[in-house]
């Protein structure tokens, strides 16, 4: 790609295929929550899509982009939408939101409410939260800092959000806006576009092995012919990225 660079770390890849999951949206909420996806959200606003209302993760949307991690930055407000108004989003399906999963399995059943037999959990997690309204009302793309085993799992031990098994069960009307975009791991990119929408491998970040990614994983990939990289930012995101969506380099937290 022209004006890519080939400086870019691992995170800064990761927040720009984050920011790709929003690439054809258009003018819908784009909420994505954590410091990596918010910084994913933001380099897609400020480059590819420039319609995207995003927030100032707290109650209003901004017109400009502004920094991760300021406690007072300087806003360019262009609306209100407090946590009652984000319904309104939710239900009519213009919203993508950012999810975490502390579990995830072939069909994309996401788990971030407890590990081991619901009745007596071996770790008591965050619970269901938003996240079945979350997926059955729009779309949904997951973000794993840490792809490994005990996170893409055979089965997941709570269904906090479903997967395409789960949602061809339900009537069409109920799951017309139903879509898993991308699963973003600090090992590759994944979607689930294949004939029964098992999960796919779509590109492994650079220096990343096929190998490793399988080894990584519980339960088997498609995986069709050969896997291209990530694609690196291009140097005007690479700027964007550390000189005005992150300058504190907050992202960084997250990876090891």
């Amino acid at each position: 790609m022209s004006g890519t660079t080939s400086d870019a770390t691992l995170d800064e890849i990761c927040v720009t295929a984050i920011a790709e999951a929003f690439r054809g949206d258009g003018e819908i909420l784009c909420n994505p929550i954590g410091n990596v996806p918010v910084c994913g959200g933001r380099l897609a606003r400020a480059t590819f899509e420039p319609d995207l209302m995003m927030t100032d993760t707290i109650a209003y949307l901004v017109a400009n982009t502004i920094p991760v991690g300021e406690p007072n930055p300087e806003k360019i407000i262009e609306g209100y939408i407090p946590f009652r108004s984000i319904f309104d989003a939710v239900w009519n399906g213009r919203r993508h939101v950012v999810m975490g999963a502390s579990q995830i399995d072939m069909w994309g059943n996401q788990n971030f409410a407890a590990i081991g037999d619901p009745k007596r959990p071996k770790a008591q997690l965050l619970g269901m939260r938003g996240a079945p309204g979350n997926a059955i009302n729009h779309t949904v793309t997951y973000w794993i800092p840490n792809h490994s085993k005990q996170v893409f799992v055979e089965k997941v031990d709570v269904i906090s959000a479903p997967g395409y098994d789960k949602i061809r069960q339900l009537h069409e009307a109920t799951r017309r806006w139903f879509e898993i975009r991308r699963v973003v791991t600090n090992l590759a990119v994944l979607d689930f576009k294949t004939p029964d929408n098992r999960m796919r491998l779509v590109s492994r970040h650079p220096g990343v092995t096929v190998d490793q990614i399988v080894d990584a994983t519980s339960f088997e990939l498609v995986i069709e012919g050969d896997v291209p990289e990530t694609r690196v930012p291009t140097e005007e995101e690479l700027r964007l990225i550390r000189e005005v969506i992150d300058p504190r380099g907050v992202r960084k937290a997250e990876f090891k």
